[in-house]
């Protein structure tokens, strides 16, 4: 039985070629307790998001809706694994919005509870963005690094700007109206996969900057009782920092997941690092919805040059013939996570 690390990805992950993708999740049991959840506060459910006649922004993109629509997604593929039980779950990492609902997957939060979390942060967003969150490649094409001093002289020079989320050989910045302006301006252009860079996140905050400071404030009131337990699976956060079952501090990782986790940068690539090092695993599982942190996950590794991996076509080499990262939206992958029985 090979042993994994279970990747849960953040809210901008459900995106229009995955409309509908919750109505076929073969393992019932979250979705139904997430459309209970919302129903009782009298919001659409994640089930009436995901059929609806075409993806637009108002409903599928708002944060509102994003993060439960994204949670939900992620603890069905949770519990599908499970319920396989092809594979060892050896340790759980997140994403940004993805650390709430790694809580969840690694046992740290009930279900109802993790849910309760996912949705009181993404309601602070409705009609309430602040700031906002610009992605730019600090690589080429291959994945090789290129000079990034007009980065350094970015964040040194104007003000309001910071570091928000490190996601592989990416950046993510985080900033004031006025801030994410300048990046988007200044900063030289490039190709992040398909897509020109820098670009902006549509209706995103900017979340793990300072900027949220009033946020975590509201959170650690309103949430102050969430029913946080030491985690069933070793849990790595945002700083690399391990949360072990039976010694993880519950009032510590409350702490963190109210506080730095808000405002402080999640270095997701550092989460990456320390669970390849301190867990061995044999290959890190995308839960959904879809796969896009596949490719930071692969640069991660690349940093590390985890199993003698330095290039782009390194990895796509080792993916044909042995994959490391697996993402239930391939099916060969798929197997290799639930078993071909149950794929």
């Amino acid at each position: 039985m090979k042993r994994v690390v279970l990747v849960c990805p953040g809210r901008g992950s459900y995106t229009r070629d995955l409309l509908g993708s919750l109505a076929k999740a073969p393992v019932r049991a979250p979705i139904l307790a997430a459309d209970a959840f919302r129903a009782g506060l009298g919001r659409s459910t994640p089930t009436e998001l995901d059929a609806a006649p075409t993806y637009t922004s108002r409903l599928h993109v708002a944060g509102e809706n994003a993060s439960i629509l994204t949670a939900t997604c992620t603890l069905a593929d949770h519990a599908l694994i499970a319920d396989a039980g092809a594979v060892e779950i050896v340790a759980v990492i997140g994403n940004s919005m993805g650390w709430y609902t790694a809580l969840a997957v690694a046992g740290a939060l009930p279900l109802t509870e993790g849910l309760r979390l996912v949705e009181t942060m993404g309601q602070y967003q409705a009609n309430n963005v602040i700031g906002g969150q610009v992605v730019y490649p600090l690589c080429d094409g291959d994945w090789q690094p290129v000079d990034n001093t007009a980065v350094d002289r970015l964040l040194a020079d104007v003000p309001g700007l910071y570091v928000s989320i490190r996601l592989g050989r990416q950046l993510v910045l985080g900033g004031t109206d006025d801030a994410v302006r300048n990046a988007l301006a200044r900063l030289p252009a490039r190709k992040a996969g398909e897509r020109d860079a820098p670009f902006q996140l549509p209706l995103h905050s900017a979340f793990h900057t300072p900027l949220m400071t009033a946020t975590a404030e509201r959170a650690a009131a309103d949430l102050a009782d969430l029913a946080l337990v030491a985690p069933r699976v070793p849990l790595v956060d945002g700083r690399g920092g391990v949360w072990f079952p039976r010694h993880a501090d519950p009032a510590a990782l409350l702490d963190y997941t109210l506080g730095a986790q808000v405002v402080a940068p999640y270095d997701f690539t550092l989460s990456v690092r320390t669970a390849m090092r301190e867990f061995a695993p044999g290959a890190l599982v995308l839960l959904g919805p879809g796969g896009n942190l596949g490719g930071a996950v692969a640069q991660a590794l690349i940093d590390e040059r985890w199993a003698n991996l330095r290039t782009k076509a390194d990895f796509q080499d080792r993916q044909a013939v042995d994959p490391i990262v697996w993402s239930l939206t391939r099916p060969e992958q798929r197997r290799l996570a639930l078993g071909a029985a149950t794929a």
